[in-house]
């Protein structure tokens, strides 16, 4: 098993809370990291149809069973549960009594805030990062073989081609998941809406455009962009809304969790289409984001991430917000370093009043270093 960066976290939430709840896309590798970081506790899965039937029907006695130390799998299939935990945790009241997780994370976190407020922190899991694949040494060897790949575990556990996964994926995606959190008749139209989102990466979003596109009203764009942010497949940056003196864009951008889930949405089929096509740059500004994002999640915290653009179209592809304090990433899938990179960095930190060590471009490059202009960081090492 390859050694996931939140690992630390979240065996440290277990020795403090009474139960963790563990979210994130499909597949990401939730229950095998559970298993492993609590190799001593029982393993339930609501997906057997016999567990869950008793965990539905008699929640009293399914807690009677597995009365401590249990990882709940799939939990959102049995919502009477919730209510049981409560008492359960109020009355023992210990700490790593119960782990949960599950795949529909908007039923599972919606039974969770509604009775287990307070109880369980929270956790997200997200794809495979750069830094985790570095230090299992399984890092695709070129940004093209990374885009196109992704960061999947089964996909590098069992060595399965990107074009095998990802169109199963999706189907299962959308059989499964997208049928039990929305009652969507046409789920050939709900597949195009995907495909146009990951053509849209890296865009400001334009509902409008993709409904019209998708020959579906804007209020059931709305309704399926909801149901992708819900399971994790694509998430929204915000502009950043301090204001300079100018006005500035407040639309945010369209990104996926996962580039190779983009690439195949995509209809790229090899690695060497990801060098040629014309949405190289944006794939790799993805991954840059996403890969911040994992930081983020990997030490339990909301993502403090923003673009900023004004008015005259100037603008900084990433910033990432500390307290009060403010680095600003300019994106470059080149692999040469170039000072004319730090062009839109200088004008953003000239209104911002920010210091170089806090200008950096993220490149295709592999050698990261700082000059009197600000920092290079290889995506090596993000």
């Amino acid at each position: 098993m390859i050694e996931r960066n939140i690992e630390k976290k979240l065996t440290h939430l277990a020795s403090k809370f009474p139960i963790v709840t563990l979210t994130g896309i499909r597949q990401c590798g939730k229950s095998t990291l559970l298993r492993n970081c609590f190799d001593d506790y029982r393993y339930v899965s609501l997906e057997d149809i016999d567990i869950r039937q008793m965990a539905q029907s008699d929640p009293r006695g399914f807690l009677q069973n597995f009365p401590s130390k249990t990882i709940i799998d799939e939990a959102q299939y049995a919502p009477e549960l919730f209510s049981y935990l409560q008492t359960r945790v109020d009355e023992v009241n210990d700490t790593g009594m119960y782990i949960l997780s599950g795949s529909h994370n908007f039923l599972l976190l919606e039974s969770v805030s509604q009775s287990l407020a307070g109880r369980t922190a929270v956790l997200r899991l997200a794809p495979l990062s750069v830094s985790e694949l570095t230090k299992a040494k399984k890092l695709p060897a070129t940004i093209n073989e990374w885009l196109f790949t992704g960061g999947f575990p089964r996909i590098y556990d069992k060595g399965i081609a990107p074009t095998d996964y990802f169109p199963s994926y999706i189907q299962t995606y959308i059989e499964r998941d997208v049928r039990m959190l929305k009652n969507i008749g046409n789920l050939s139209a709900f597949t195009m809406f995907i495909k146009l989102c990951a053509a849209r990466i890296g865009q400001l979003l334009n509902i409008q455009s993709i409904a019209t596109a998708c020959g579906i009203t804007v209020n059931t764009a709305n309704s399926w962009l909801s149901i992708l942010e819900t399971s994790y497949v694509v998430f929204l940056l915000k502009p950043y809304y301090r204001n300079f003196n100018k006005r500035l864009v407040k639309t945010p951008k369209l990104y996926f969790f996962d580039t190779g889930l983009a690439a195949s949405l995509l209809g790229m089929t090899n690695s060497e289409q990801i060098g040629l096509h014309y949405m190289r740059g944006e794939l790799f500004e993805n991954m840059v984001i996403v890969e911040k994002a994992k930081s983020y999640y990997a030490n339990g915290l909301e993502p403090q991430m923003y673009f900023w653009r004004d008015s005259n179209q100037n603008e900084v592809d990433l910033l990432t917000e500390n307290g009060t304090e403010l680095h600003a990433y300019e994106i470059k899938s080149s692999a040469t370093m170039n000072n004319d990179h730090f062009k839109g960095l200088k004008r953003f930190a000239a209104v911002a009043n920010l210091p170089v060590e806090n200008q950096t471009v993220i490149y295709g490059g592999d050698t990261s270093m700082s000059t009197m202009q600000g920092n290079y960081l290889s995506w090596k090492e993000l």
